[in-house]
């Protein structure tokens, strides 16, 4: 028979089941014991991957668990329990700790390959609902991800249940990730690229126009004379340097709209008379994230790059950044 559906029905249908598994994943905070450390450290000391493993539902949890260990500091990988048994158990080994997930304890293809597992020296971190299980038993150490009820109002499809032992997985990859004191840089590493991977792996140096490309002109040198040499550089500025070679200032845009405030006949100007002095400057080894930053604090387009002599070595700006999608 099929239920008439009216947008009250929907929403309270939608409410009740974030709220069951809501009040799933809160129950598990007060489950957790000694048992949770110990598969911690189960896993600090294993020599080879964490192997996770589940069918149906639970197989779906067991992938996504795997890619969150991988991604966070744990070398991990999903192996599916059916096709373990025809020929993938050959890539597990003893140095191995398998992750078995699932929910009743007692799947088939689990429990088939487990006293093999158990057999070659691998241990066995179990995630079942179920504390009596077989899958429970056997395991060296058993997380409980029971729940009280599923979401589904048949209390028959998988909703709560894959909740609790997803966030119960997210649970074990975080405290991970904090016992081996992976920081920002090493996720950054393994996702080179995300966004945060270019935030944080992006120097200067991969960004920067190369001093070739940057239009130089000398302190004498007129205005008009200097707007070509802009124009065609394509950076909106222009670096003022000694005869030596000595960096002494830059000219932008703003320094031309200040220019034409004072009045004075522009075309007798000298480049000298209106640029900016003591420009800002960064390292070429620095990342380009922080040459956003100085940007957006100093309200300025455009950086000169210096190295460690203080010597000029590029430019950037910020189109030069979005470009990287740095920002």
């Amino acid at each position: 028979m099929t239920q008439t559906f009216t947008h009250d029905r929907a929403l309270a249908m939608a409410r009740r089941v974030l709220h069951i598994e809501a009040e799933a994943v809160a129950a598990l905070a007060e489950k957790l014991d000694g048992q949770f450390t110990r598969a911690i450290e189960l896993i600090l000391s294993c020599h080879g991957r964490v192997i996770v493993s589940g069918v149906g539902k639970s197989g779906h949890i067991a992938r996504k668990i795997a890619a969150t260990l991988a991604s966070t500091g744990t070398p991990a990988y999903f192996v599916h329990a059916a096709e373990a048994v025809h020929g993938d158990l050959g890539m597990i080994t003893r140095e191995d700790v398998v992750i078995a997930i699932s929910n009743s304890g007692e799947s088939d293809e689990l429990l088939t390959i487990v006293p093999l597992i158990k057999r070659q020296g691998g241990r066995l971190i179990a995630i079942t609902g179920n504390n009596d299980s077989s899958l429970a038993r056997e395991a060296d150490v058993h997380l409980d991800a029971g729940v009280k009820e599923e979401a589904c109002p048949l209390n028959l499809a998988p909703t709560a249940s894959t909740t609790a032992a997803l966030a119960l997985g997210d649970a074990l990859a975080v405290t991970l990730l904090d016992a081996r004191g992976f920081g920002a840089e090493d996720f950054a590493r393994s996702h080179p690229g995300g966004t945060l991977g270019r935030r944080l792996l992006t120097h200067v140096r991969d960004v920067m126009r190369g001093a070739a490309e940057i239009p130089a002109v000398a302190e004498s040198t007129l205005l008009p004379d200097t707007l070509r040499a802009m124009s065609q550089g394509g950076l909106g500025m222009a670096v003022v340097s000694s005869a030596e070679g000595r960096l002494l200032g830059i000219f932008t845009d703003g320094d031309l709209r200040r220019a034409m405030e004072k009045q004075g006949d522009l075309r007798i100007m000298t480049v000298g008379q209106v640029m900016t002095r003591n420009p800002r400057t960064i390292g070429a080894k620095r990342l380009a994230v922080e040459a956003v930053e100085m940007m957006e604090q100093h309200k300025i387009s455009q950086l000169l790059v210096i190295d460690e002599d203080g010597k000029l070595i590029g430019a950037l700006n910020m189109h030069d950044l979005f470009r990287a999608k740095v920002i």
